[in-house]
């Protein structure tokens, strides 16, 4: 039995180490060559995560934070999606996680230094798993942008992070989502890093007025594709492997 090879990763889609634009680039850029090794055996078998592990409401972060009879504020939406491999097969069983700013574009974290108010019943995180068509849901506030200390007046764009775990929790990789018509992601450095316009297309989320519900949400479909030539740009994986 030939085994299949698995697809390497194009970096001339990813970003350069050091992206002058980008001013943290210019002291977390690596001096060294990349390294690419096989993953152990440990590695590869867990600890896993089951679906018995979830909350009833870890996936509605409009309601997971929230005080008993309260929500979150703000646009209230879902994002779905499916998770694929390179050749388009569903990926099942796999935990996810996403973390975000709040309406108003400010995280619950104590280092967040932006003036806009905290929202008391939002938090900022959930998770879900795959199902087994690989397809993946939950509801949230629509995020905020927000000013960063990069240059005179940077903002990052309206963004969503994502993180996915493999078969264990030392398989895991980082992404963030955008959002379709946002004027912020022409203009950050961090997105425009990345070289390839195509490639910063994985990372938008479509308006889906198929799924959204009239007079409450709306939906962002978000599909993610882990290899290949169709690939989800992943910000902790440019090394190849």
């Amino acid at each position: 039995m030939t085994q299949k090879l698995i697809a390497p990763r194009d970096l001339e889609r990813h970003p350069p180490p050091l992206a002058p634009d980008y001013r943290s680039s210019l002291l977390r850029s690596p001096q060294h060559v990349r390294l690419q090794y096989a993953p152990t055996a440990t590695e590869m078998m867990g600890p896993v995560f089951g679906q018995n592990n979830l909350g009833p409401d870890d996936a509605d972060l409009i309601v997971n934070y929230a005080a008993a009879g309260q929500t979150a504020i703000g646009p209230r939406i879902e994002v779905h999606g499916v998770l694929r491999d390179e050749d388009g097969r569903p990926v099942p069983g796999k935990l996810i996680e996403v973390w975000q700013a709040n309406a108003g574009g400010r995280y619950r974290h104590k280092k967040d230094g932006y003036l806009a108010q905290l929202d008391e019943n939002f938090g900022g995180c959930g998770r879900c798993i795959t199902q087994a068509d690989g397809s993946y849901s939950f509801r949230t506030i629509q995020p905020g942008p927000y000013p960063w200390p990069n240059g005179g007046n940077d903002w990052r764009p309206a963004h969503i992070h994502f993180s996915v775990f493999g078969d264990g929790f030392a398989q895991r990789l980082i992404t963030q989502m955008y959002f379709e018509g946002d004027p912020h992601i022409a203009l950050c450095p961090i997105v425009q890093s990345i070289p390839d316009a195509s490639a910063i297309y994985t990372l938008v989320a479509r308006l889906d007025m198929a799924r959204t519900v009239p007079m409450d949400m709306r939906a962002y479909r978000f599909d993610i594709v882990l290899r290949g030539r169709s690939a989800t740009m992943f910000e902790n994986r440019m090394e190849g492997t």
